[in-house]
């Protein structure tokens, strides 16, 4: 068998296409979205080496085009994430002895798959079942995905490659094995990237998973699965099922192989699988690693310093990108009375210009929300904030579900930093902004830091820079990725580490080495070359 120490290839950011008018890949993007609608997907369920069909088929819609379908997927049961679970657990030992270097090979090739023939496959698909419009389609299902999988395999490589000192006439080294069971996987809708790093960051690591997605999701996770089998990964490896989230709980936390939770969704979901682990640990082998990240109630902050023009467009595109719909979203910021008239006129400048509707349309810079119960939930937090004597809705405020669930950038200014809008996760395209005296800036940072239970994103807009220095400290527990004069959106696999801590989640940072981490088990093996042959220390001599 061949040996050798390999150096994988230097990951790269992946270059983000700019789908500018007369560009090839905007040409072929048109082409991947109208041969998608054209085509009526039925979607299976992976699990092992079958594609599984229940005959339950669920239809999908666009968000922004309810009376279109999409196609249809096939509803599960408890039964198919327990033979989820036994086509992981089966495929476990092969997985994990294979060769490191030939995991790598097979992530590598799905980010090569992903940055050639299947980038608009899977761009059309998020812009269709996610609503998103070209551009953002482009950095998350794309470019981030293509991120992960590069860096992590590079990550992995560090990780092998730290081992203790060894003493004379000693060899001590670390394996890093994965862990002993299943990975379980829950993915979110807003990310095709994050639905795919979840799973795919423990099997890199020599796991076996099962993994189930949000089902507004589910036509971009068959995207991803079709890149990994085309990628060479083996049966078994990551299963995907299609089910009711408390049947799949019910199993899965109940099983003596359930050995780690990677985890994306809402803080009161997230709390309350780790009640579930906590109330079934006498069942399990080993203490099951739980990573999540949750919700977020991220800010701006901005000084009396800060350029009105920059922190106009942080709020625009820190809160209305992907309808505000990213758990790094701002929804709140705190301005100085004294730049505010400046500020508002740049920022209904720019919400003037914003085109609303159907992402196959590349002049629309807004889309839908994900669903109904999104869209109904996000009207519900209108509506308080238009009935509250301390608001005024300024921008926005209207929404329709007709076709499709359109909802306007919304803009509430407040005189009660208290307001509801102001502390609760909302998850939708509505900021509100409250105006403090600019010689009160020290006491509205106090103000950010105790308002939200979260602490996932957070900005400071500033040219002072006592001031920035100042906010940072005050605010190092708000926020675990902070932003200086930048919104609080848009961390980059090797340049951010995402994650956050408080109500956010175990800011365990995914796309950095300190998520693959959370998926191994070390064990230490010291080898002694020449053993001694008798008990006695030198100090027993006479």
């Amino acid at each position: 068998m061949p040996k050798g120490v390999f150096n994988v290839p230097k990951p790269w950011n992946e270059p983000v296409l700019s789908y500018a008018p007369g560009t090839k890949e905007r040409a072929d993007l048109q082409s991947a979205l109208k041969e998608a609608k054209s085509t009526l997907a039925d979607i299976p369920m992976y699990i092992g080496g079958d594609e599984v069909r229940t005959g339950n088929k669920i239809a999908i819609h666009p968000p922004h085009e309810i009376a279109c379908t999409l196609g249809h997927y096939h509803y599960g049961d408890k039964g198919h994430v327990e033979q989820a679970i036994n086509a992981a657990l089966g495929a476990k030992t092969a997985w994990a002895n294979l060769a490191w270097e030939h995991r790598a090979s097979i992530f590598l090739k799905a980010a090569e798959l992903i940055a050639g023939p299947y980038r608009q496959k899977i761009n059309a698909a998020t812009m269709l079942c996610q609503s998103k419009n070209p551009f953002q389609a482009e950095i998350d299902a794309a470019c981030e995905f293509i991120d992960f999988l590069r860096f992590n395999v590079f990550y992995m490589t560090n990780i092998y490659k730290e081992q203790p000192e060894s003493a004379p006439g000693i060899w001590n080294r670390l394996e890093y094995r994965p862990l002993e069971g299943f990975v379980f996987a829950i993915t979110p809708f807003n990310f095709t990237s994050i639905a795919g790093n979840l799973p795919s960051a423990p099997a890199l690591m020599g796991n076996t998973v099962v993994w189930k997605p949000a089902p507004t999701q589910i036509y971009s996770a068959k995207v991803i699965m079709d890149v990994f089998k085309a990628a060479g990964l083996p049966d078994g490896v990551i299963n995907l099922v299609y089910t009711d989230g408390p049947d799949a709980g019910d199993v899965v936390f109940s099983h003596p192989d359930f050995a780690g939770l990677h985890f994306t969704g809402s803080t009161a979901v997230f709390q309350h699988l780790w009640k579930t682990i906590g109330e079934n640990i006498g069942k399990y082998k080993t203490y099951p690693r739980i990573v999540g990240e949750t919700g977020g109630k991220d800010f701006i902050m901005a000084h009396h310093s800060a350029d009105a023009k920059a922190l106009a467009t942080a709020i625009t595109r820190g809160s209305f990108e992907f309808q505000g719909q990213k758990c790094s979203a701002a929804s709140r910021a705190y301005v100085p009375a004294s730049l505010w008239e400046e500020v508002k006129g740049y920022l209904l400048e720019d919400l003037a210009t914003i085109k609303m509707g159907n992402p196959e349309d590349f002049s629309n810079f807004f889309n839908a929300v994900i669903d109904e119960k999104a869209f109904d939930k996000i009207a519900h937090f209108i509506e308080l904030a238009r009935k509250d004597e301390m608001n005024e809705i300024i921008a926005g405020g209207k929404y329709d579900k007709t076709k499709g669930y359109f909802i306007e950038p919304t803009v509430v200014l407040t005189r009660d930093p208290q307001s509801v809008t102001m502390c609760e996760e909302i998850f939708g395209p509505v900021m509100t902004i409250y105006l403090y005296n600019d010689n009160n800036f020290e006491e509205t940072l106090e103000l950010v830091n105790q308002t939200s239970p979260y602490a996932l994103t957070g900005a400071i807009i500033s040219q002072d820079r006592y001031a920035i220095e100042l906010a940072t400290k005050k605010l190092d527990q708000a926020a675990g990725n902070f932003y200086i004069n930048d919104k609080p959106t848009g961390a980059v696999v090797g340049q951010q580490p995402f994650g956050g801590a408080r109500a956010s989640g175990t800011n365990d940072k995914a796309g950095s080495v300190l998520n693959l981490l959370r998926w191994v088990s070390p064990r230490n093996i010291k080898e002694t070359f020449v053993p001694p042959e008798d008990y006695r220390y030198p100090f027993l001599g006479a």
